[in-house]
């Protein structure tokens, strides 16, 4: 992962920046005295004409690819999995990452890979769940039982070793 930008502070500089070009700063002037590049500052100029010279409007933008679902999806989204797989349409209870993927595409129409679908199930605040792999009618008396009368008997028997004949 890369280091995390302080976007707040990134923000800060573009609209100190945008004050200097509202008040005609040369761009080379701003560049130095902010420690940027003249690229930047003329990024911001082009930015600052666009919206007429409201620096207000020039709000950092989240970092990084679009989220596949907004605000409103993801809750909808947290609402489905904590109702259950089974009010999902499958056969268990049990969520795993392939029906995940799978509620996600019939609900909203959209695919995930299944490393993005966990990192989605972690940023809504559920954690990965691993089955429990015994079978919920298992007999624990029953399995006490074949380890001790039934089990013994089954087991090889070492092979009588065939004493050395001393001659």
């Amino acid at each position: 992962m890369g280091t995390k930008r302080d976007l707040l502070a990134i923000e800060a500089r573009r609209i100190a920046g945008a004050r200097m070009l509202k008040r005609k700063v040369p761009q080379a002037e701003v560049a130095r005295e902010l420690g940027v590049s003249r690229q930047a500052v003329s990024v911001w100029a082009r930015q600052l004409a666009e919206v007429n010279g409201a620096v207000g409007k020039l709000e950092a933008k989240p970092l990084g690819r679009p989220k596949r679902l907004d605000a409103a999806q993801r809750e909808v989204l947290s609402r489905l999995l904590v109702a259950g797989a089974l009010q999902a349409g499958f056969a268990t209870e049990l969520w795993t990452v392939k029906r995940v993927r799978s509620a996600i595409e019939r609900e909203f129409g959209v695919a995930y890979s299944q490393s993005g679908c966990w990192e989605l199930l972690r940023n809504l605040g559920f954690s990965p769940q691993k089955p429990d792999k015994r079978a919920t009618q298992r007999d624990e008396q029953a399995i006490l039982r074949w380890k001790r009368q039934t089990w013994p008997g089954l087991r090889k028997k070492p092979a009588a070793r065939a004493e050395p004949s001393s001659s």
